[in-house]
């Protein structure tokens, strides 16, 4: 029997999605083009840090992730002195501090707004190794900054 006269059936609705309910929006995270800011993010860089990249955390939030080889301690303290808090250890080897920069709301983010510091050169590791293209570079030292309210563009 020749199939060119046969119809298809028609196209069953997906069970996961009721009929006539529109797919709800999700939030663009896109990244955004040049280097984050102190301004821009509405949380404070240490002076001598290097933006390395962003990533989308969902839900329209993004991690932004900077180097340095100034030591860990150091750059804890300047937190610490600039936020006027102690922050909490996360960790304490390999050494993490976190700072909260806003209230975590469990409905419209991913990740709690914070600035996350972290010890690379711990136990004599070589650090974090960033590669861009063909370069490479380590940094003793990594922050990671989720800001409270999504950047200016």
């Amino acid at each position: 029997k020749s199939l060119a006269g046969a119809q298809t059936p028609p196209a069953k609705p997906d069970p996961a999605k009721p009929a006539g309910v529109p797919a709800a929006p999700q939030p663009q995270t896109t990244a955004p083009t040049g280097t984050p800011t102190a301004e821009s993010l509405g949380a404070p860089l240490y002076p001598t840090s290097e933006f390395l990249e962003s990533f989308d955390a969902g839900r329209g939030q993004r991690y932004y992730i900077f180097g340095t080889n100034a030591a860990y301690t150091e750059i804890v303290a300047y937190y610490k002195n600039v936020l006027k808090n102690g922050g909490r250890t996360v960790f304490e080897a390999p050494a993490i501090q976190q700072w909260e920069l806003g209230k975590f709301q469990e409905q419209t983010m991913a990740y709690p707004p914070s600035i996350v510091v972290k010890d690379y050169a711990w136990a004599g590791s070589q650090g974090y190794l960033f590669v861009s293209g063909t370069t490479e570079k380590r940094y003793k030292t990594v922050i990671q900054i989720v800001p409270a309210t999504a950047p200016i563009k």
